[in-house]
């Protein structure tokens, strides 16, 4: 095999790991704004992450039952409605079970993963057992040749798009919307937010909800790469979790750099060796870093 064809595997492989970068920023930033800013541990974030697969899917059915003729443009509405219902469906969650739960986390791990068995059983049943896949518009389909050797998938490009206008939506609204001075005011001291005026059983209700409608995205943008069954969004919980302890809980940036670390790090280890053994080695790793550094890349807040 010459130079340059494992130069061109190793840039293909790289751009696989972009790919996986984009589902683990998007679920982990769903979960950094819930497990950082409000300290819940919320097991069943890839449940969430499943509702929004599922929404984009039951767009692709109802699309070519009833209106074949939308197949091109259905993808972006489905994208929007993703979002929407899964935050509704987080919104629902946090007013029922997560609002009695403050301040333990222990109990808010065990019930949210007894919420993610559930959710998967309702997959299930009111959906379908096996794995599904949406049909995508022609858009999404195929790819771009940079170089003779080289092929960039178009979904890959979309679901870069889709992560960037995300990830700095999420930016300017923790960090420069008012919206955003009242989570973090309720992050940094609870008691004294709501003495100044600030609703902070509001700011749960609505924070939560972001972080789920997030996730929610996070699971359209699969779609784009691979079939959703039931228990597809537990498959990525693990990592999700490494990405934001990594990184630094309620650290954007920290986020950022951890998925996109971790990713690439998976990606390229699988070239060279098992997928097994490659998680085997990125886990290790991140091991021995936090031991070194506890606070993860970057210093992590806590909820008082």
């Amino acid at each position: 095999m010459s130079l340059n064809e494992i130069g061109s595997m190793v840039a293909m492989q790289g751009f696989s790991g972009l790919s996986l970068f984009t589902v683990l920023l998007l679920m982990a930033l769903g979960l950094a704004i819930i497990f950082g800013q409000m300290g819940v541990i919320n097991m069943a974030h890839g449940e969430f992450m499943a509702i929004g697969a599922y929404v984009v899917y039951l767009f692709s059915q109802l699309t070519q039952n009833y209106a074949p003729g939308l197949r091109e443009v259905y993808f972006v509405p489905a994208v929007v409605a993703a979002f929407f219902v899964a935050a509704a469906v987080g919104y629902g969650v946090e007013v029922l079970l997560i609002r009695r739960l403050y301040k333990r986390p222990l109990d808010t791990l065990l019930a949210t993963w007894g919420l993610s068995l559930a959710m998967q059983q309702f997959f299930r049943s009111f959906i379908s057992p096996k794995e599904v896949s949406a049909e995508l518009p022609e858009w999404l389909l195929g790819a771009f040749n940079p170089t003779p050797s080289i092929q960039v998938p178009r979904n890959g490009i979309f679901v870069m798009g889709l992560t960037i206008l995300v990830t700095v939506g999420v930016y300017l609204l923790m960090l420069k919307s008012r919206w955003g001075i009242r989570i973090r005011a309720t992050t940094q001291n609870r008691v004294m937010s709501s003495a100044v005026g600030i609703n902070t059983d509001r700011v749960d209700r609505f924070t939560f909800a972001l972080g789920c409608g997030i996730a929610g995205l996070a699971g359209a943008a699969f779609t784009t790469i691979g079939s959703t069954g039931p228990t597809s969004g537990s498959l990525y919980i693990v990592d999700t979790f490494l990405v934001v302890v990594f990184g630094g809980a309620a650290n954007l940036i920290g986020t950022l750099a951890s998925a996109f670390s971790i990713a690439q790090a998976q990606s390229l280890l699988e070239f060279f060796l098992t997928s097994a053994m490659a998680k085997v080695l990125t886990l290790l790793t991140i091991i021995i870093i936090l031991m070194i550094r506890p606070q993860g890349l970057f210093n992590t807040k806590v909820r008082t």
